[in-house]
């Protein structure tokens, strides 16, 4: 399915200033480890009779989510302090896994380097845990884009995404504007969150959840970062900036030619 919006614009005050981007599923391939992780301790406590969940089930009700709000969902009757016992063995077991194998989506890492050359600010802005979170960003070696990484939970209670406390954190650490600024992200949730924070979304998704993620608020889909759709985008708030008008898609057609893809070493 193809984005048909007749007008699409990615920074809607150019010059952009900065990119930000969730982590989990947006900056990196964790879903599989995630749940290794959650159907092992799951199946040990007897949860649904001890038959696995399914990574159906995880997409629809953890993907994307704060612990806090998985913990709930799961197991509505546990005190804190059980829920607390049970998520830092599962973030512990995540950890352990993900460095058997992390990767990043595919072109991350070009984007990192054609923001840096730009002088653009980034920021990585997620539900996972501080502790999970920059252990991913170091497992995928982009610490040194990354300095600034707010969580949901240094939010305070109930201010994970989807409410948009964490993406405005980042942008007053950044010294960003809402309107020059823009939001990877790949969950529902997180698209929703940055759309309440005032900033245009690129979600990653495949062709099966674009529909979802376009009724959630994304104003561009691409399968990754190597997608022509997101450099012939970026190329437009180029011209846009030089041109001083916002950049625009009519009909499918832009007016300025798309960008090359950077090609990674």
């Amino acid at each position: 399915m193809e984005n048909t919006q007749d007008s699409l614009v990615l920074c809607r005050s150019p010059p952009l200033e900065a990119l930000l981007f969730d982590i989990d599923g947006t900056m990196c391939v964790s879903d599989p480890f995630h749940h290794r992780a959650f159907s092992e301790l799951l199946q040990g406590v007897g949860y649904n009779g001890g038959v696995p969940i399914t990574p159906e089930f995880g997409m629809k009700h953890m993907a994307g989510r704060s612990n806090e709000q998985i913990g709930r969902f799961l197991f509505p009757e546990w005190p804190p302090a059980q829920l607390d016992a049970f998520f830092a063995e599962k973030e512990a077991l995540f950890a352990r896994y993900a460095r058997e194998g992390l990767r990043e989506v595919a072109g991350l890492r070009a984007l990192c380097r054609w923001a840096r050359g730009r002088g653009l600010k980034l920021a990585a802005v997620t539900n996972a845990p501080r502790a999970n979170a920059e252990v991913m960003v170091g497992i995928l070696g982009l610490a040194e884009f990354f300095p600034v990484v707010v969580t949901g939970e240094e939010c305070g209670e109930g201010r994970a995404k989807p409410a948009p406390d964490a993406y405005l954190r980042a942008l007053e650490l950044l010294g960003a504007s809402a309107d020059r600024s823009v939001v990877f992200e790949d969950s529902v949730i997180g698209i929703q969150a940055g759309v309440a924070a005032g900033m245009p979304v690129v979600a990653i998704a495949g062709e099966s959840r674009e529909a979802r993620v376009v009724a959630a608020g994304a104003s561009l889909v691409v399968r990754d970062y190597l997608d022509a759709k997101l450099w012939a985008a970026l190329d437009g708030v180029d011209a846009a900036a030089a041109n001083g008008a916002p950049p625009t898609v009519v009909d499918g057609e832009r007016s300025v030619e798309p960008a090359a893809v950077p090609v990674e070493n």
